[in-house]
């Protein structure tokens, strides 16, 4: 526990950013951009979403609140990481928490949200006659909202034992962002931070691996029924509707479980940070495109509002 004779640290310093500008600047553009991409385009699904009333199904409805979860799941991470590319590359504690706080509780809700979806996928294949008397709206609010509780109680108690921790060594924190392991190594070595250590060790691969086989099993069940499918199109069409979710469900888990299950495995710098992108960025990055370029009918629903916005602007420039 914290001495007298120590002072807690009241600001980090990020040490994975480049330091060099020019190399700043080159990290800083093609991050801006894609940020700006998985903004723009999770809020044109979700707009797609609530525009189109064919869409107002379960399927729909889960994929519109994962693309507003991963808003704030990147807004979490990702505009600090711009500011530190083109200025300062500290952060206040209470930032840290803070960041700590949404990224996991955001994260940790999508987590319990692809869950979720696995068992809509798993009732529309193995039920089709039950799954509208099963899957209804007020089913789908309550899945919902229990992966929101889940995901926001969760990281509570470990957010609170870390604040309660002191720092009194080095503030470098070697990572781009604020996370458990990175900033509890930075807490004065004593038993209770190895034992906090250890702990979020647990926790996490709880989490992680009863969402795995949990879809697991779901997909058990689905594959299950497919290959009782007699014709090839009843199985092609089957699993085109599990394909959007299964791919996310891969990128995001793989790069999470790279990062999450390691224990007592050490990764140098450059590969730390490279996972780190991988489920703070790229995954995000990937999913509007799962979700619109691969599905026919947000395709063809985006399709007719662009082309209703064209008529609309046409009309405009022809009254003035």
């Amino acid at each position: 526990m914290e001495s007298p004779n120590q002072t807690t640290a009241q600001e980090f310093i990020f040490s994975a950013f480049p330091y060099s500008w020019g190399y700043s600047v080159i990290c800083f553009v093609p991050l801006l951009f894609i940020y700006i991409f998985i903004v723009v385009g999770n809020l044109v699904i979700i707009t797609v979403v609530q525009l189109n009333i064919h869409l107002h199904t379960p399927m729909y409805f889960f994929i519109s609140v994962l693309s507003f979860l991963e808003i704030w799941y990147t807004t979490a991470t990702i505009p600090k990481m711009l500011s530190c590319l083109l200025g300062e590359k500290s952060i206040s504690l209470n930032g840290c928490l803070l960041q700590m706080y949404v990224f996991h509780s955001t994260g940790i809700s999508e987590v319990c949200l692809l869950t979720a979806m696995a068992f809509d996928r798993y009732l529309a294949i193995c039920s089709p006659l039950h799954y509208l008397t099963i899957m209804t709206p007020k089913l789908c609010v309550q899945l919902t909202l229990s992966c929101c509780v889940c995901g926001f109680f969760t990281p509570l108690p470990e957010i609170a034992w870390i604040s309660a921790l002191p720092f009194c060594g080095s503030n470098h924190l070697e990572h781009i962002f604020c996370d458990f392991l990175p900033v509890l190594r930075l807490a004065c070595t004593d038993t209770h931070a190895i034992v906090m250590i250890q702990v979020v060790d647990v926790v996490h691969a709880v989490e992680i691996m009863t969402a795995v086989t949990l879809i697991f099993i779901s997909y058990v069940g689905i594959v299950a029924v497919i290959l009782r499918i007699r014709s090839a199109e009843g199985r092609r069409k089957a699993f085109s509707t599990c394909v959007s979710h299964l791919t996310v469900f891969l990128l995001f888990f793989g790069s999470v479980a790279l990062m999450y299950l390691r224990f007592s495995a050490t990764y140098s710098l450059f590969w730390d940070t490279a996972i780190a992108l991988d489920f703070a960025v790229l995954s995000p990055f990937f999913n509007p495109i799962i979700y619109s370029l691969r599905n026919k009918e947000i395709k063809e629903a985006i399709k007719k509002h662009m082309g209703q916005a064209k008529v609309f602007f046409g009309k405009t420039r022809v009254l003035t």
